[in-house]
């Protein structure tokens, strides 16, 4: 292919301020807070203390489970949650996440506001 290679795309009114391939971004404190995402949520409150109710369709045996923890880090397609009681870690699928019941209140924020309820 005459010694060149194919370059991504870049957009000229890509508003999200970055057109990194997805393989070069630290999802720490590169990505930019759209909205009320959930995994933003859950990484604005990273050390709290959570129940993660999940459900598994298609398992007989783990239809329905609760994972109890503190939040240790949260992506696009997962949440992480350590129990300190027991020492385990858990990797859950966002996919499968219901929803998610704090101990205490939630820290939230909005393109426009912050703030905690």
């Amino acid at each position: 292919m005459n010694g060149n290679f194919y370059q991504n795309p870049t957009f000229p009114n890509n508003d999200s301020g970055f057109n990194t391939p997805p393989g070069n971004v630290s999802y720490n404190d590169t990505l930019p807070m759209e909205e009320s995402y959930i995994e933003n949520i859950l990484r604005l409150n990273k050390g709290k203390i959570v129940k993660a109710y999940v459900s598994y369709p298609d398992s007989s045996a783990w239809q329905n489970k609760v994972y109890e923890g503190a939040i240790e880090e949260a992506g696009r397609d997962h949440l992480i949650i350590s129990d300190p009681k027991n020492g385990s870690w858990y990797l859950i699928r966002m996919i499968y996440l219901d929803y998610v019941e704090f101990q205490e209140r939630i820290n939230y924020k909005h393109s426009y506001s912050e703030k905690t309820f």
